[in-house]
Parts: C-alpha cells; sequence; structure tokens
C-alpha cells in the first residue's frame, strides 16, 4: 500500500516535541510523561515517518519515546526506588539488545524463496542490519525503562488510571463519530488510510479507526479505559465531578460498538474481577495469565493448545468469527514450522521468518506479535521480550500484599491491565510504546515496595498519605 501524507501529517509530527516539551515545563513529571506517551499514540499519524540518514525512523512511536526521555532528563529529580546492582530485568534488557547480534551471526546466507514459477533472494542480515535492529530495540524499550524509573511512586497509579479514563472518554467522541460515518477521520485530517478498510467492515457496520491504524488497537485501548475506570469506580473516585460508575458505563458501552470481542470479553470478564475480587487474588490471575502467554509457544508447537475448543466458541457467535480465528491458528501453525527451522535466534529481518509459495508470493499473515517475534529473533528473543513484559507481574506478587488498601486495588488493576495486553499479543499485534510504559510503571511500583519496606496499615479510618518515588508511607490519625 502507498501511503502518501499531506504536509500536516508531518507537521503533526514535528510539532508534538513543542507539545510535550511544554506539558514538562508545566505539569508534573509523571502526567506529562504519561500525556506524551499516550497522546502521540492516539493522536499521531501512523505510517508517516522522516527519515534521516543514518538514523532510525521517526514516528509516531520513536518521537513520543525520545522526546519524553529529554523531558525525564531536563525536568525530573532522580528516583531513590530503583534497586541497586544487575538483576534478571537488566538481563533481559540485555538479551533483547544483544539478540539481533545472535541473529545476524546465524543469519549471513542469503534466501532463495519460491520455486520453477518465480523466485527471489532474500538478502542474509549483516552486523550493520543488526545494529540498526539493536537501536530499534532501544528506542522501544525507552518507555518502559521511564516508566519503572518515574511512575513507580504510590501515587503514580491513580495518576495513570485517571489519565487513561480522561483519554478514553475524550477518544470516544471520534470513535462514535466514524462508527456512524465510517473510519475516515485519518484521510481528512493526515490525508490517507494507514490500512485495509475492508477489515474495518463488520457486522453490518464500521469499526473506529481513528489514528491508531486498526479497529482491534482502538477496541483494546477502549478496554484499558473501561479497566482503569473501574478501578477508580471501586475506590469511589469521580470523573469529571461524576462517579466514576458513570463513565465505566459510558465506555462499555462504546467498546460494544468497536465490534471486537475479543477486547469486549476482556472488559466482560475483568471489569467485575477489578470491582468485586480481593486485589492479591487479581494479582495471582494476572500471574496465571502471563504465564499462559510464556507457555503459548510450546503448546501449539506440542499441539496442546485447545484450538478446536476455541474454534467451536467463534463459531457459536458467528462463522465469520470463527473463519478469521481459524486463519490465524493455520497460519501460526505455518510460520511456526518454518520457525522451528531455526528456534534458537529465529531467521532475522526481510521477511525471512515469512513463508512464500513456489511463485515467490508472500501467503504469510502476521496477526500475533509472538509469531512474529519467534520468527525474526527466535526462542532467545521471545523469551526476553515476553519475559520482560511478563515480569512485573511476578514481582506484583509479593509487593501487593505491603501495600495500604486502595494502593493494592491500583496495582492489581495495573497488573491485570499489563496481563491482557501480553495475552492479546498472542491473536494480535497491539504491542504499542504506551503498553510499554504501564508494564514499567508496574514494575517500578513492585521494586519501589520492596525498597522502601512498606507494611499494609489495618486502621481504615487511618489517613493514608503517600509521596511518590521512593519516600516512606506516614499514616496519621
Amino acid at each position: 500500500m502507498i501511503i502518501t501524507p499531506n504536509y500536516f501529517a508531518y507537521a503533526a509530527l514535528l510539532l508534538w516535541p513543542l507539545v510535550s516539551i511544554y506539558l514538562f515545563a508545566t505539569r508534573p513529571v509523571s502526567q506529562a510523561l504519561l500525556w506524551t506517551i499516550l497522546g502521540g499514540y492516539l493522536v499521531l499519524p501512523v505510517g508517516t515517518e522522516i527519515k534521516l540518514p543514518g538514523v532510525p525512523a521517526l514516528d509516531k512511536n520513536s518521537i513520543p519515546a525520545l522526546v519524553a526521555l529529554l523531558g525525564c532528563w531536563s525536568f525530573a529529580r532522580r528516583p531513590s526506588h530503583l534497586p541497586k546492582g544487575i538483576g534478571l530485568v537488566e538481563v533481559l534488557l540485555a538479551a533483547l539488545l544483544i539478540g539481533p547480534f545472535i541473529t545476524s551471526e546465524f543469519n549471513p546466507d542469503a534466501l532463495q524463496v519460491g520455486g520453477i514459477y518465480g523466485s527471489f533472494v532474500l538478502p542474509g542480515v549483516g552486523h550493520y542490519d543488526a545494529l540498526s535492529a539493536c537501536v530499534a530495540q532501544l528506542i522501544v524499550l525507552i518507555p518502559f525503562m521511564l516508566g519503572r524509573r518515574y511512575l513507580g511512586g504510590l501515587r503514580d497509579c491513580d495518576t495513570i488510571f485517571r489519565i487513561v479514563t480522561l483519554a478514553g472518554l475524550a477518544y470516544t467522541l471520534p470513535m462514535l463519530l466514524e462508527v456512524r460515518l465510517s473510519p475516515q477521520l485519518h484521510t481528512w485530517i493526515y490525508g490517507y488510510f494507514p490500512n485495509s478498510f475492508e477489515q474495518q467492515v463488520r457486522d453490518g457496520g464500521f469499526r473506529p479507526v481513528v489514528f491508531l491504524g486498526h479497529g482491534l488497537k482502538v477496541a483494546f485501548f477502549a478496554m484499558m479505559a473501561v479497566l482503569a475506570s473501574a478501578a477508580l469506580w471501586r475506590c469511589r473516585e469521580k470523573i469529571l465531578s461524576q462517579s466514576a460508575a458513570v463513565s465505566t458505563a459510558w465506555l462499555a458501552g462504546t467498546l460494544l460498538l468497536c465490534k471486537s470481542l475479543g477486547s469486549f470479553v476482556y472488559a466482560m470478564v475483568l471489569t467485575p474481577v477489578i470491582l468485586f475480587m480481593r486485589p492479591r487474588l487479581q494479582v495471582r490471575l494476572a500471574a496465571l495469565l502471563v504465564s499462559l502467554a510464556l507457555v503459548y509457544p510450546m503448546l501449539r508447537a506440542t499441539d496442546l493448545f485447545p484450538s478446536d475448543l476455541l474454534l467451536d466458541a467463534a463459531g457459536a457467535v458467528s462463522v465469520e468469527r470463527q473463519t478469521s480465528l481459524k486463519v490465524r491458528f493455520d497460519q501460526e501453525k505455518m510460520l511456526l514450522a518454518h520457525a522451528s527451522e531455526r528456534p534458537w535466534f529465529g531467521w532475522g529481518r526481510f521477511g525471512r521468518g515469512r513463508v512464500y509459495d513456489e511463485t515467490g508470493k508472500d501467503i504469510s499473515i502476521t496477526d500475533g506479535h509472538w509469531i512474529i517475534t519467534m520468527s525474526t529473533f527466535g526462542l532467545f528473543g521471545f523469551i526476553a521480550e515476553f519475559g520482560l513484559l511478563s515480569l512485573p507481574v511476578f514481582r506484583s506478587l509479593r509487593a501487593v500484599g505491603r501495600m495500604p488498601e486502595r494502593e493494592q486495588v491500583f496495582l492489581a488493576s495495573l497488573s491485570l491491565v499489563v496481563a491482557v495486553g501480553l495475552v492479546d499479543l498472542l491473536p494480535n499485534a497491539t504491542i504499542n510504546p504506551f503498553s510499554w510504559l504501564l508494564a514499567g510503571a508496574l514494575l517500578g511500583q513492585a521494586e519501589s515496595i520492596r525498597v522502601v519496606g512498606t507494611k499494609p496499615i489495618a486502621n481504615k479510618r487511618q489517613r493514608l498519605r503517600t509521596v511518590s518515588s521512593g519516600e516512606e508511607l506516614r499514616a496519621d490519625r
């Protein structure tokens, strides 16, 4: 697909650093960081990039991450809650960064794809390509590291959920417009449509796309907003002078109109969990979900995953959804068979991990982020990336019992949001900078509790005064 952005698309990318620096200069660092990453994800154009020689492409993902790094470096104080030394987090970070170099060592050979009806050659992976992939990985990890460093305070979870809820409420307006008129905003404002329009037609209507590139991503963000609002509702917080119950209901109704079964099921199952289940049980459920995501490749490789059961369940909803799910499972099986030829470090980039027919046509459909990672960087890359995203949830298991009751609710809810985000990477490629930021924030809060040593306070009449980033919790009667 040929993308031809208008001048406003480039202007939006160039103006976002100015908007972000203004936020850092006028707002607390936690709020500025959240709005810089989330706002850029929600409003900047998809597919438009500024390419300079020797520099990774500057787009809606990299520009907010880089300017957030600059803003935090310029305006934030060094937090005191970070643990000292090298631990599992640092090992996984290093693995993600050195993985491309190892992959390049095992993939110097050119590949001829196709057959007698047509063929072409895919280049080998060199050291320069490995360096380029490493720099790209580093930019991807910036929100994670910033979240860990600057959103680790006890009050930061409240800030996260308020901003997600407010952004979700604001986003419902263009979402509802596109439900009614079809996905047109990206074309009207930025001059082009970033994806297949046919994929946004569902059940006699339209999925909203807004500025996220696909209806599935919009639905997933709406689901996150529902869960964030539900956490505020449980803590009896108000949004725009109204009970958070109102915003939760409004967001849930909008999510239903997104016509995404997966995100709607996530919200319908996890909203009651957040509202009624004990926080410790919520974190255990989150740990179970991320464990499923970690073992999913092994289950698929050994045919132990209940794919037939899920196909029957999808068929009970509609034949269209069953057919879509079957295509995904068939593609996963085909791509996994190809990935198994170089299982440990993958095939590298340039489409080497994809499957081609005898004419040289690419017949791969890579919906799930996990199979993209497995095909490109192998099991080594999968463990590094998915392990880094799941580790904050496991760290929360020990931290949640050492927090005041209100903060337990927020930490448990954030654990569920991060966990369901990881699970959604199995059928979809919904990973984004804000997901990395939330995972980093969850890790930072779990580590902050370990460093500060906060213990639960039984007296509910005590006024809890929490301070951010490593300062001790004080309880005043």
